[in-house]
């Protein structure tokens, strides 16, 4: 929560703060995020308008996760800008959407949560030119492009059967 006391009620009253806060749970998705715990540095900027609090600012995580194409574990630096109004209750313009001030206080979580996780990749990578895993056995294919496997078409394996046949019969 931040306290928005000092600002005030008058349009174009302006603060900037700095803060490290501690991840919170799920502050991303199953594949790549930042871990519970780890250090999130926000500069805001606190503008009072009319309707509200404009809150505007910036978020750096360090996020991990593994590659979804060789499940390498990886680790980045990524930074988010962010902005939302935050309304005062008794404002009759509001929506069900709407971000409400508790008082002089405001919940960054929600909004902080919506913009690192809709700015993390669907698919991260550890390179754009991961090979990934083979199909066939797992192998992770970045330590050997060459990797492959022989297939025989199943319609043949009856006279790859005579090929031996005929061989030992020859010996």
């Amino acid at each position: 929560m931040i306290d928005t006391h000092e600002l005030g009620r008058r349009a174009g009253a302006m603060l900037s703060r700095e803060l490290t806060v501690a991840a919170p749970p799920d502050f991303g998705t199953e594949v790549i995020g930042a871990p519970v715990g780890s250090e999130l540095q926000i500069a805001l900027r606190l503008e009072a308008v009319i309707e509200g609090v404009l809150v505007t600012g910036e978020v750096e995580a360090t996020i991990e996760g593994e590659c979804s194409r060789c499940l390498a574990p990886l680790s980045s630096e990524m930074v988010v800008d962010f902005q939302e109004l935050y309304e005062h209750p008794d404002d009759d313009n509001k929506t069900e959407d709407s971000l409400l001030l508790e008082g002089d206080l405001l919940d960054l979580e929600p909004v902080l949560r919506d913009a690192v996780v809709l700015a993390l990749p669907l698919a991260p990578l550890c390179s754009e030119d991961c090979l990934g895993l083979c199909t066939e056995c797992g192998f992770e294919l970045n330590n050997d492009p060459e990797h492959h496997h022989d297939t025989v078409d199943a319609r043949w394996l009856a006279l790859e059967g005579l090929l031996k046949s005929d061989d030992s019969k020859e010996g």
